[in-house]
């Protein structure tokens, strides 16, 4: 049996019959031996690498702590934001359990069995000390490379318990010397479960079981895992059945519980005033979206931390196509107007409290505009600031009852404050999905016709430079929507026959089928340069790509999906995504100009 040499990190060889025994036999190979870059056999993975002890937290900008962690252990290459980001995003915060006990299973070696709480030596602990927080990174950084070579090892992935052996070191230690790092979700997520026995019921998730290759609705929380942080789903112009608009928010809620991101294009959804199949007629594109934004904003993305990651994409000849280009524009406008507005009137009606308590007149005189020249004076200003005046005579009627001053909220443009949580569009990115007939139209300075959802009727028609136009103020003041080349992007698409490409995740590094999901991984460019020539170590950045792919793949066979559709696709086309980081970081520490011919890469030949 001749062997193909892929890399200094793996080698395969042909199998028979690749689908006989175990998802890893899907890689076309019987065998993966994977060899020793970063860690010695029989040593630690960590025991080269320093730790250091940390405290991380966060505080209001009036001092007081919104979170904090004392004692933590992080590598000591760690930045204290790394350290940050560790404690406060990725350390599982409850439920770990002080004391374990290994799960034993046949077929897997003892060192790769599975950990649950041993309840017999946490009875003998004060309750409030038997479940805790993580708190090492090492827990992290076992959990995720241990649950990735326990199921590689079920899935057939090795050739021997050595190989299995290295290759959970070796993501060990590139992790803990953060030479690459993974998406969120397999963060917050990977291997509660086999680390912990953190578990809790089923919530919708479906999974293509790989050893049986049937669908599977999961019972467990945990037990399969979220790693996708990129998801792309359809929604289908129906109101309550599945693959529908109410369905998908609950498939978003899913998605953002687990810390993963979500785009949607809801071109398929009528047009305000279309008509219904029961009379009435719709309510539109926009009411639907103003809703979705709510339950992201309610829900949120990887805990209360951070923003629901949300992507809503509008083709360019949808009816509604100017109120959602112009959505973000008049929100802003709104947030301006509740801060502007809420200090303008918090100024008039203290002065007018102000001139009511100073006022030194008999009896009832201080509050008479007619008695009182001060009261009447900023009674008149409030006016002029079109202060409404039910405000004005609640002041003087606080000041009559014996109040000396009062409090009227006011409103910053902060993006967490309360004025962009009183606005709606505040928790997605919004695109317009445009072809090369819209462009070729601007350029022409042609007419662009507006269709109807269900029988394609032209509802309306414009200047395709006004709505280009209107696009561009709109980014101008905004920062939405952006723009989704729908034409190149499907001239790009590697499968075109299994449909077009309608969509992709919130930061659109991912663009593929709709209902289809692709998990990531970065290695981080710096900590491959050889200090001492300067230059990018390849054998160790291959080994390191190599062995990353695999790691994608597992997660794939491991994952469970928001809905059956998306669970089948992902399962089937395997989509992943391994990129690098810190190009910038490189070059400026090479001193080479961004803009230069050396930074540039070579052009195609």
């Amino acid at each position: 049996m001749k062997r193909r040499e892929l890399a200094a990190g793996l080698t395969l060889a042909p199998d028979k019959d690749i689908r006989a025994h175990g998802a890893g036999k899907m890689l076309g190979v019987n065998e993966m031996r994977i060899e020793r870059k970063f860690t010695e056999a029989g040593k630690s993975a960590y025991d080269a690498i320093a730790f250091r002890t940390a405290t991380s937290e966060i505080r209001n900008p009036d001092g007081s702590v919104v979170f904090r962690l004392a004692d933590i252990h992080v590598p000591e290459q760690f930045s204290q934001v790394a350290a940050d980001i560790l404690a406060q995003k990725y350390f599982r915060k409850a439920g770990v359990p002080k004391a374990l006990k290994k799960v034993e299973e046949n077929n897997v070696p003892s060192w790769l069995w599975r950990s649950e709480a041993d309840t017999a030596a946490l009875a003998k602990l004060p309750k409030d000390e038997q479940y805790g927080s993580e708190t090492d990174a090492r827990q992290v950084f076992d959990r995720l490379a241990g649950t990735w070579t326990y199921w590689g090892w079920k899935g057939g992935y090795f050739t021997s318990e050595e190989d299995a052996l290295t290759f959970r070191d070796e993501l060990a230690y590139m992790l803990a010397t953060q030479r690459v790092a993974p998406n969120s979700p397999q963060w917050f997520n990977t291997g509660l479960h086999w680390a912990y026995g953190i578990d809790g019921p089923g919530q919708g998730h479906f999974y293509v079981d790989p050893f049986t290759g049937k669908l599977v609705k999961s019972k467990s929380a945990y037990e399969h895992p979220q790693p996708h942080a990129c998801f792309i789903q359809s929604v289908e112009d129906d109101l309550v059945n599945e693959g529908g608009i109410m369905d998908l928010w609950v498939r978003e809620a899913r998605l953002f519980k687990y810390g993963s991101g979500t785009g949607s294009n809801f071109s398929s959804l009528r047009g305000e005033g279309e008509k219904l199949s029961g009379g009435g007629k719709s309510s539109g594109l926009m009411s639907f979206l103003k809703i979705g934004d709510r339950a992201a904003g309610a829900i949120k993305s990887g805990g209360t931390t951070r923003r629901a990651a949300k992507m809503v994409v509008v083709d360019i000849d949808h009816p509604d196509i100017e109120a959602y280009i112009d959505w973000k524009v008049k929100e802003e406008q709104k947030v301006a107007a509740l801060v502007t507005g809420s200090k303008i009137v918090a100024k008039h009606l203290k002065a007018i409290m102000k001139a009511c308590v100073n006022c030194e007149a008999d009896n009832d005189a201080c509050y008479d505009p007619k008695q009182n020249p001060a009261l009447k004076r900023e009674i008149k200003a409030a006016k002029a600031s079109l202060v409404p005046e039910n405000y004005v005579q609640r002041v003087i009627q606080f000041a009559r009852q014996g109040y000396k001053d009062m409090e009227f909220k006011t409103y910053d443009t902060d993006w967490d404050s309360e004025a962009y949580l009183t606005v709606a569009g505040q928790n997605s990115n919004n695109s317009v999905s445009i072809k090369d007939d819209f462009l070729r139209a601007v350029e022409r300075d042609d007419v662009w016709n507006l269709t109807a959802r269900k029988d394609g009727k032209v509802v309306k028609t414009l200047k395709a430079r006004d709505l280009w136009e209107s696009i561009s103020y709109a980014a101008w003041a905004s920062a939405d929507p952006g723009l989704h080349f729908n034409t190149t992007m499907n001239d790009w698409h590697t499968s075109p026959a299994a449909g077009p490409i309608r969509a992709s995740n919130p930061c659109s590094e991912y663009m593929f089928l709709d209902d289809t999901a692709c998990n990531l991984a970065s290695l981080n460019l710096m900590m491959f340069k050889d200090p001492a020539t300067g230059s990018i170590d390849i054998a160790a950045y291959e080994h390191a790509v190599r062995l990353w792919t695999v790691v994608l793949e597992i997660s794939v066979m491991m994952a469970q999906f928001p809905s059956k559709r998306i669970a089948e696709l992902s399962y089937e086309y395997r989509t992943l995504g391994l990129g690098y980081a810190n190009i910038g970081g490189l070059l400026m520490s090479s001193g080479i100009p961004y803009d230069s011919r050396k930074a540039a890469p070579s052009p195609a030949r």
